[in-house]
């Protein structure tokens, strides 16, 4: 029952903090819709990249827990700070605020992953269905927290809507730190750096095979969104109605993430990676062909559906192979390069769009199935 309770908790923590990460960009958007808007929304994803550093002083952590609760009310705060200081105080300082609840953000994603296995039993199929569990975070607070953001929005204002993510990330934290303490069983000085982490996860096969594989995944991932309303065309419908293909992605993964909870994936975790993320070329693939809406709603379905298998065996991917030494600093730069490719596919759908919605798709099937087969060569030649 303790062990439930604490999965539980984490659960809602979880999903309270990377519903209000996800949601805030929407938020500074309605907020400010201009340039001033996309540069504060950029600013709470573009310092995921210094997320390594601040991962070396969670594995460094005698209670992690403290410094991912503190972490979260941290994000709430400078993302009040943004909110209520635009166009009140000096847009350089909203800027530094935004920046600020940014470089907190890899904590609330992979630094938070990095917890959980010590939250239950050693067993694969325990550690497997939390894992499941955790994907279904991602893939709820993922959702609802850009509709939050539209929702309240519109019916409070964009600066309220805002508070509220920051308040969610408050009490993230409050539900964090009462989680059971969980003592770090390696000595400070014996936490590899910063260098010496990122160097273990190119030449561990497993991990750089699961981390490639993941950046690669997230390119097109990343352009759902944009490839969803570019659809309306060849479909025939309007580009709102096309809009609609993005939230059946989300619906997949939600569906995806559930199924993986009550029937957890056991097996190799890097092999359920590279089959998983072959299947999920193959439904990019089958989505480029669909001739009318309906089939298309299905196919983004679908993708949503096999990505939530797909991410449940990166992240035990990065549980099996990442040592003691470096666990948060492997499960956060993973996050922080997923973060960055999901960026670089948003950012090149939207100026490829001229190549119509059909090619994007292929193209992004066709680089899938290709580093899932690039997976296998080097898994035959470094083990």
């Amino acid at each position: 029952m303790q062990v439930r309770t604490a999965v539980m908790r984490y659960l809602g923590g979880a999903t309270l903090a990377r519903g209000a990460d996800a949601g805030a960009a929407v938020g500074f958007v309605l907020l400010k819709p201009t340039v001033v808007g996309a540069v504060l929304a950029a600013c709470l994803t573009a310092p995921h990249l210094l997320g390594p550093v601040l991962a070396r002083r969670l594995d460094r952590a005698r209670d992690g827990r403290r410094l991912i609760a503190v972490v979260c009310a941290a994000y709430g705060v400078f993302l009040a700070i943004a909110a209520l200081g635009l166009d009140r105080i000096p847009l350089v300082l909203v800027v530094l605020a935004a920046a600020t609840a940014g470089v907190c953000g890899p904590l609330l994603t992979g630094g938070l992953s990095s917890r959980l296995a010590a939250l239950v039993p050693g067993d694969e199929r325990a550690q497997r269905r939390a894992q499941g569990l955790d994907a279904l975070s991602y893939g709820i607070g993922g959702t609802a927290g850009p509709a939050a953001a539209a929702a309240l929005a519109s019916l409070t204002g964009a600066r309220v809507s805002l508070l509220v993510l920051a308040t969610a990330a408050v009490i993230a934290g409050l539900l964090v730190l009462s989680l059971p303490a969980a003592g770090n069983p390696v000595p400070r000085d014996e936490v590899l750096s910063v260098r010496q982490a990122l160097t273990l996860i190119l030449t561990t096969g497993p991990l750089r095979r699961v981390m490639y594989t993941t950046v690669v995944a997230s390119v097109p991932g990343g352009a759902i969104a944009v490839i969803a309303v570019a659809y309306a065309p060849a479909l025939r419908v309007s580009p709102g109605t096309a809009g609609l293909l993005a939230a059946a992605y989300g619906f997949g993964v939600l569906l995806g993430s559930l199924a993986v909870t009550a029937r957890p994936l056991l097996g190799e975790p890097e092999r359920l990676v590279t089959r998983a993320g072959a299947l999920m070329g193959v439904a990019y693939g089958l989505c480029a062909a669909a001739p009318g809406f309906a089939l298309a709603f299905a196919g983004f379905t679908l993708i949503g559906v096999l990505n939530a298998p797909f991410f449940t065996a990166t992240l035990a991917s990065r549980a099996a192979y990442s040592p003691p030494q470096a666990r948060a600093q492997v499960f956060v730069s993973m996050a922080a390069l997923k973060v960055g490719g999901q960026s670089a596919g948003t950012a090149a759908a939207g100026t490829a769009l001229g190549l119509g919605a059909r090619t994007l798709l292929l193209i992004g099937a066709a680089l899938i199935i290709a580093t899932a087969a690039a997976t296998v060569l080097d898994r035959r030649r470094w083990p």
